[in-house]
């Protein structure tokens, strides 16, 4: 009989093993293969190599059912397992999207030969998505979204563009929001679909989003006129913006929303448990950090679990990705501040560089923290 405090803590016996499990592997893999912790590692930490060893080890795929090469495990087995990996800054960012979301969406809504398809990839870890939401002017609005599908024989013709699509200049696909029936006022949620579009395929261009450091994780996708098979729609013509909606659970609540800057926060502690003994107010400080994140885990972790029971959780979800992303983005200048009593290193640095880089990008990626707090509202009946 699992308590209140286990079930708020992922304690029951097989996740325990899982988790040891997990860690084992990060310790033996880094120590092999020479990888450095990163801030943010879902997103900057591409390693298609990690990700393949990371399938091999069976650390991939954790809800796909066996009958597709997946270990039909639940919600709670991939939320251990992703825990680990952004504790550790593992290089997790080459599979991410496809075992994150595209997976779920699979089997909620793909089509046989889809399944038999693309699921053996996600679990091998050899398969790297994008996704194709957001556009200019359509940030957080998907319901204003403006790419549009129309139909060809056999198939669909695809015109628009997508903004801020992450990995895209990597992956093998992007899956596409498109209109494909006429706005209706009445009813701005209605008549958008799902398309499983080749980054390759004909008419599609990438064009990179350079952040100011340098790096390249964001892309713009233009379509022109690119054809999409009727095999390739993924899930029911019409019934896209419940699909996304269903599919933003996964993205907005997970670990990775109160996590991206854990490897930078546990990294300080460690390295002012090596100096002298903190006074008071670092040490109130890094209580007060600590108990924040651990009460966000919480959160989170209850919305894995009702995920696990087939449950709605896209009102917590929300609610989890608004306080996460503010926690994670305050986090950074208070850990700078605790720092400045300590000599950096070769770790601390570059992941205090990254931190600084990255927060702006904390509160605004799955939707602003802004439209989050509509959605809340509204789930609870309060507009």
């Amino acid at each position: 009989m699992v308590n209140s405090f286990d079930a708020l803590s992922a304690r029951e016996p097989e996740l325990v093993k899982l988790r040891s499990a997990v860690r084992d592997f990060l310790v033996s893999d880094r120590a092999e293969f020479g990888w450095q912790p990163g801030v943010d590692s879902w997103l900057a930490g591409w390693d298609e190599e990690f990700s393949a060893r990371l399938g091999a080890a069976g650390f991939v795929g954790l809800t796909i059912p066996q009958r597709y090469g997946g270990h039909g495990l639940g919600h709670l087995h991939r939320y251990v397992v992703t825990e680990e990996l952004i504790a550790a800054g593992a290089p997790v960012a080459a599979h991410w999207t496809a075992d994150r979301q595209v997976a779920p969406g699979l089997l909620t809504y793909g089509n046989q030969e889809q399944r038999e398809r693309l699921l053996p990839k996600i679990v091998a870890g050899q398969l790297y998505s994008s996704i194709g939401m957001s556009e200019h002017g359509a940030g957080s609005d998907l319901a204003a979204v403006q790419t549009k599908a129309v139909r060809a024989d056999g198939g669909w013709l695809l015109s628009g563009s997508k903004v801020w699509t992450s990995g895209a200049h990597l992956a093998h696909q992007v899956v596409v929001l498109a209109r494909t029936s006429p706005p209706d006022p009445e009813h701005r949620h209605a008549g958008f679909s799902q398309f499983l579009v080749p980054c390759d395929a004909e008419g599609v261009r990438i064009e990179p989003i350079i952040l100011m450091s340098g790096a390249h994780h964001f892309n713009e996708v233009l379509f022109d006129q690119v054809f999409v098979p009727d095999a390739d729609v993924l899930g029911e013509v019409g019934n896209g913006w419940h699909q996304v909606t269903s599919e933003l659970s996964f993205e907005r609540s997970g670990p990775e929303r109160i996590l991206s800057t854990g490897p930078l926060l546990f990294a300080a502690i460690r390295a002012l448990s090596r100096g002298p003994e903190p006074d008071d107010r670092t040490a109130a400080d890094i209580g007060d950090l600590m108990a924040r994140l651990i009460s966000l885990r919480q959160l989170s972790l209850s919305v894995a679990r009702t995920l696990t029971d087939g449950g709605d959780a896209a009102n917590q979800a929300a609610l989890v990705k608004d306080l996460g992303t503010r926690f994670e983005a305050e986090s950074v200048g208070l850990i700078a501040d605790l720092l400045e009593a300590v000599t950096p290193d070769s770790e601390l640095t570059p992941m205090l560089r990254t931190a600084w880089l990255h927060k702006p990008m904390f509160t605004l990626r799955g939707g602003t923290n802004e439209v989050l707090r509509g959605v809340i509202a509204r789930g609870m009946g309060l507009r």
